[in-house]
């Protein structure tokens, strides 16, 4: 949908600009009608010889107007390549999207132009096609889909050019496309053409920047295709990445606005194209369109309102930096292209991309592009540099019809191959866990390029294989890799099958839906946005309500793709993270609290308390005991937990490192048990709950779409006694002590210490359980203290059955297939995403200040239902006061056929008729 593919340069002088009468346009909707087409050739299609001859003649006159308006050398190129269609009132001629587009020429009746409104589903009328006049021109001229839906409200009757014919015309006759491009530029206002000379098309190769920090901004930026990332040089000289761009994002608008120097420096992270909006240009849409100024308030507010709900938020409360390890896979939710890339020529490529195409279609419509493709689709030659423009046309086209578009390399580095890296938005690195993790040879080249675009790693597993292990020495080898994922694979992923019969088995898989809880299908949903996150809260025993839950969640259907936890809580996700099985979860959590119920153990481990109550060694038993040497990086499913750093007084954010360790430090409560010292970096770590005590935003910083939260932390008491300005220990004792006295509720000294240390916690709880992005889940286990561990199963049990009767709700209030839907579904399916408020879903000569702006039409008027029973607008009335009269359409095609006599109304034959009378009173 570039601009430049859509602008059409003309080489003879411009007619006179078209006067339009400048009207309110009123919105209509009107229910798809099958259209009842009549179509007519050259060779006849209609067995009555009258009406054989009527329709020749008609279709011999109309050929004539055609040619004087494209200009047609040699008249003999129509023949066999127009068809004369008669259509119904009511019938729908062609729908916006539509690829297989052609050229109308009108003859009798109107064609009426609507496009869909941003965000809504109503219709507007963009124009009315005259007899004499051609509609379709531009989608066949541009190659792209059509831009509008045409209609009809009376019978009609038109040639059609079908774009095969009109490329074979072409072929012959090259200048017929500035003759036709002429009529489109005819049809244009004078203010898109304006617009049109003032915008400038842009081609930023992988790399390159579009404007760098503290430069003076004088444009906006449309992001057409591509991908583009901002950064932020800070004082110390460090870069700050501050986010990512894609296809229909706005850039740099802020500082255009405010006349303001850059503020950050933009690069393209692959080829990219740009529409470049110059400040002045952008000055004249505010003038002329007023309401611009509301839009673009509104779009700067709902930036902010961004910021501070999510990284200014957590930054205020010492939560992360944007940037920082954890947070460098974040996944941004516009992704539209993907490149598959393997390590080694073992990798089962073909059959990996396949599968990952099932688990996608799932989301939305994905297409799958190998060399063969490419070949079988635009020729042998398609990869040549000759064609360099070509390709790229069709690649973007392909991206504007599909949810995402799957690349998938050769095992060498082809022309093929490094096409697919320039395109990626995203690189996935394919290998087999239990091989060797050597780089590859591609990996080398990456390394080596200045491929700018994130790359994650994927690793293969056989499903009846062992668990994943030695994760860390593919990622030691391979630093610039954002995030990985391991994969459990069918059995049909590593058969040894031929291309077809691999081709032949996977159509008959693709006949079934993809299961979502497959881990191919938690990749499609990474890759998409779609992400389903379940943190876990911390709250000693109580926390063994979490299992319970989890087990009414795989009930439910929910898939998990990512786990986090603070507290009771990392240990909880981490069994979950591991074995992927609620059953083996529970097992193994129940033997656990069960040892932390020996009494013996904790007087053997009990120290001289200095530090804490108890020398910490006892619990790192029992913690490893259940985890032994595990890492996490090679948990099945993505996990993290949080710890307090007390040396630096901030939170720790744990994506990596040793699985037991940062488990134990989670859960180091203050007092009971010393602080763990990191090894990486020697800072002391105590339990997460002090900081964040339920770490939703670092979930959805990670790039989770729903966040489920399940909170089992203790509830402290807000009822207190209000004892005045100084309070008197002896007087409290005394209320103690007294049987008789009215009981006081007054805080002790380490009841105050331990609320000081939690109000950090608490403030961010309540900003989370307020939050859309958060599905909040508390169970009642208020009555249960931290240490009643020996209350597993009824603690269990009491999560279990609250787990499933808020999951029941969920599913029959829609909240759960909520959760599964695309993100942008409902926008991909009006054209382009409603989430990202930028993207123009209309490519090319459209009202430009609503494309620019997302202006909101002016509302409709109220219409009276007796003045007007069709519902014309006021654009379609004036069409219709302006419409040839039947005297006029016999004098230039001849005699009416009867299907044109019947095709008339009442009220058409009465308006005809006043027209008559008007033009011999004229005359006389």
């Amino acid at each position: 949908m570039a601009c430049e593919r859509a602008r059409v340069s003309i080489d003879e002088p411009p007619s006179s600009p078209v006067t339009q009468k400048s009207s309110l346009k009123k919105r209509v909707t009107m229910l798809p009608t099958p259209s009842e087409v009549f179509h007519y050739t050259d060779s006849g299609g209609q067995s009555d010889a009258i009406h054989l001859s009527k329709s020749s003649t008609i279709l011999q006159a109309a050929k004539r107007d055609l040619l004087g308006i494209i200009q047609l050398q040699d008249p003999t190129l129509l023949d066999g390549r127009v068809t004369l269609q008669h259509v119904k009132a009511g019938s729908v001629v062609a729908r916006q999207g539509d690829q297989e587009v052609s050229i109308q020429f009108v003859i009798s009746g109107l064609l009426h132009v609507y496009q869909r409104m941003i965000d809504r589903e109503e219709e507007t009328c963009l124009f009315v096609t005259h007899p004499g006049e051609l509609v379709g021109q531009l989608a066949v001229l541009t190659g792209e889909p059509l831009i509008f839906t045409v209609k009809t409200q009376r019978d009609c009757s038109f040639l059609s050019i079908s774009k095969t014919h009109f490329y074979e015309i072409m072929r012959v006759e090259p200048k017929v496309v500035l003759n036709v491009a002429h009529t489109v530029v005819k049809r244009m206002s004078s203010f898109v053409r304006q617009i049109d000379f003032a915008l400038d098309w842009m081609a930023v190769e992988a790399g390159r920047a579009v404007y760098r920090q503290g430069e003076k901004s004088d444009s906006t930026f449309i992001v057409l295709s591509g991908r583009l990332r901002s950064v932020i040089m800070k004082e110390d000289g460090k870069k700050e990445l501050i986010g990512e761009y894609g296809r229909g994002d706005l850039i740099g608008e802020v500082e255009a606005l405010t006349n303001k120097n850059r503020a950050t420096t933009v690069h393209a992270v692959r080829d990219s194209e740009l529409t470049k909006l110059p400040e002045g240009a952008l000055s004249f849409i505010k003038r002329k369109f007023q309401q611009v100024v509301t839009r673009l308030i509104h779009l700067l507010g709902q930036k902010i309102l961004q910021q501070v709900n999510g990284p200014l938020t957590t930054r205020s409360l010492a939560v992360h930096t944007p940037g920082s390890k954890w947070d460098a896979g974040n996944q941004a939710s516009n992704l539209s292209t993907v490149t598959v890339l393997p390590v080694s020529e073992e990798v089962p490529l073909t059959a990996f991309t396949l599968e990952l195409q099932h688990a996608l279609i799932a989301i939305g419509p994905t297409l799958l592009l190998t060399s063969e493709v490419i070949k079988q689709q635009l020729g042998a030659a398609a990869l040549d540099s000759v064609h360099e423009y070509r390709l790229s046309s069709w690649l973007g086209q392909q991206e504007d019809l599909h949810r995402i578009v799957l690349y998938q390399t050769d095992y060498t580095l082809t022309p093929w191959t490094q096409r697919c890296i320039r395109q990626a938005d995203c690189i996935i690195i394919v290998g087999i866990g239990e091989q060797d993790p050597a780089v590859g040879e591609l990996e080398r080249m990456l390394e080596g390029s200045a491929v700018r675009a994130q790359k994650q790693l994927v690793l293969l597993h056989r499903e009846d294989g062992p668990q994943p292990k030695g994760t860390v020495d593919w990622l030691n080898m391979r630093s610039w890799i954002s995030r990985h994922l391991h994969l459990s694979c069918p059995r049909r992923v590593f058969s040894k099958r031929k291309l077809p019969k691999l081709l032949e088995l996977y159509q008959r898989v693709f006949e079934k839906p993809a299961d979502r809880h497959s881990d191919f299908s938690r990749l499609a949903r990474v890759l998409t946005g779609n992400a389903i996150a379940l943190i876990l809260g911390g709250g000693g025993a109580r926390g063994c309500a979490q299992v319970g839950i989890l087990r009414a969640l795989s009930e439910a259907g929910i898939p998990v793709d990512l786990i986090g936890g603070t507290s009771i809580g990392s240990l909880m996700g981490a069994l979950y993270a591991e074995d992927r099985s609620h059953s083996r979860m529970r097992m193994r959590a129940r033997e656990w609290a069960m040892e932390m119920t020996s009494v013996y153990k904790k007087v053997l481990d009990l120290t001289y308390p200095v530090t804490s109550m108890f020398s910490g060694a006892a619990f790192n038993t029992s913690i490893s005991n259940v985890f032994k040497s595990k890492q996490i990086e090679d948990l099945w499913i993505p996990y993290f937990n949080i710890t307090t750093d007390i040396t630096a007084s901030a939170m720790r954010v744990h994506t990596d490192g040793s699985l037991w360790r940062y488990i134990r430090s989670s859960m180091s409560l203050s007092g009971y048990l010393p602080p763990l010292c990191d090894p990486k970096d020697g800072h002391l770590l105590m339990d997460g709950g002090y900081i964040n005590n339920l770490p939703a935003d670092v979930a959805r910083s990670m790039g989770a779409k729903v966040v489920i939260a399940i909170d089992v932390g203790s509830r402290d008491e807000t009822n207190l006694t209000n004892y005045g300005d100084s309070l008197s220990g002896w007087w409290l004792l005394w209320k103690r002590l007294n049987p008789l006295a009215e009981k006081v509720k007054v805080l002790n000294m380490a009841e105050i210490q331990t609320r000081l240390a939690y109000v950090c916690c608490v403030r961010q709880l309540e900003s989370v359980k307020n939050s859309d992005y958060c599905e909040y889940i508390r169970p009642p286990i208020d009555r249960y203290r931290t240490l009643e561990f020996g209350k597993f199963d009824e603690i269990a049990e009491v999560g279990y059955q609250h787990g499933k009767t808020v999951f029941d709700v969920w599913i029959r209030s829609g909240v759960v297939e909520k959760m599964l839907k695309d993100r942008h579904q409902e926008d991909f399916h009006n054209t382009q995403s409603k989430n990202s408020v930028l993207t123009c879903p209309n490519a090319s000569f459209t009202d430009l200040a609503e494309i620019v702006s997302r202006i909101e039409p002016v509302k409709p008027a109220v219409v009276d239902d007796k003045q007007e029973s069709d519902y014309h607008t006021d654009y379609e009335e004036e069409a219709m006061e302006s419409a040839p009269s039947d005297m006029e359409l016999y004098s230039r095609y001849g005699e009416p056929t009867e299907w044109e006599e019947t095709g008339d109304t009442d009220e058409d034959l009465d308006l005809s008729r006043k027209r008559r009378i008007t033009k011999l009173t004229a005359s006389e």
